[in-house]
């Protein structure tokens, strides 16, 4: 009789805050024995399993995967590849796996390169993606303001590969919502400075987190050092 494969879930578990998971999502966290997530950074706890830390058992094994914070696409590929190559025995096996995700796994998610790279690997493994809260959504709350109303049009670039397109959306957009904007901050702020727009946007660096910060009136903030995870709402 052949084994039965196990699923491979891919878990979000949203942006910080460890209440900010769906009912589903949480009952599958603790009803599951593997448990993956991106390693931190130098032997730092990562922010996904910082974020499912208070969930989990001492019986649950846990599966730290390696992604590299870089752009280069042989390296990051390589990386896809090894987990990949990780979690298949446990599926093979028949065990489920859940891999926790920050934010949303459907939205510019890690998550999303590895479920492809396993499908590759092996077309017969199953994968189930469990939906959740994502940055955008968790920066809104917190700055107390609705993301859209009525019949505005919303645009989502990830600022670090698209701050050229901004300029563009500018022009028609009425919601613009640059994720992940440190690295070219200096840039954009130039951009909202020359159409008059720094009292209309908004920043939220790691939202719903403890450390969470909100830069209001961006008029006093030329220089700001943010970390990776920020978010810039602009109302045009």
């Amino acid at each position: 009789m052949t084994q039965k494969l196990g699923i491979l879930y891919g878990l979000s578990v949203g942006t910080g805050d460890p209440e900010l998971m769906t009912v589903k999502g949480l009952k599958l966290l603790q009803n599951t024995s593997i448990i993956a997530f991106p390693a931190g950074i130098n032997d730092q706890i990562g922010v996904a399993e910082r974020i499912i830390q208070p969930w989990l058992t001492a019986k649950q094994k846990k599966l730290p995967l390696n992604f590299p914070y870089i752009l280069d696409e042989i390296l990051l590929e390589k990386a896809w590849q090894v987990a990949a190559e990780i979690i298949w025995p446990y599926l093979e096996q028949g065990e489920n796996v859940v891999f926790a995700c920050e934010g949303d796994v459907s939205f510019y998610s890690t998550f999303t390169y590895l479920a492809e790279t396993l499908k590759k690997q092996h077309p017969e493994a199953e994968i189930i993606r469990i939906p959740g809260v994502c940055s955008p959504m968790a920066a809104s709350a917190s700055l107390g303001i609705p993301l859209t109303i009525r019949q505005q049009k919303l645009v989502v670039l990830p600022a670090l590969y698209n701050v050229k397109e901004l300029e563009k959306a500018l022009d028609w957009a009425e919601v613009i919502v640059l994720m992940k904007v440190s690295s070219v901050y200096e840039t954009v702020w130039k951009m909202l400075q020359k159409r008059d727009l720094l009292k209309n946007a908004w920043i939220v660096e790691k939202a719903t987190t403890t450390e969470e910060k909100i830069y209001r009136d961006l008029e006093n903030y030329p220089d700001l050092k943010l970390s990776y995870f920020s978010v810039l709402i602009i109302q045009v």
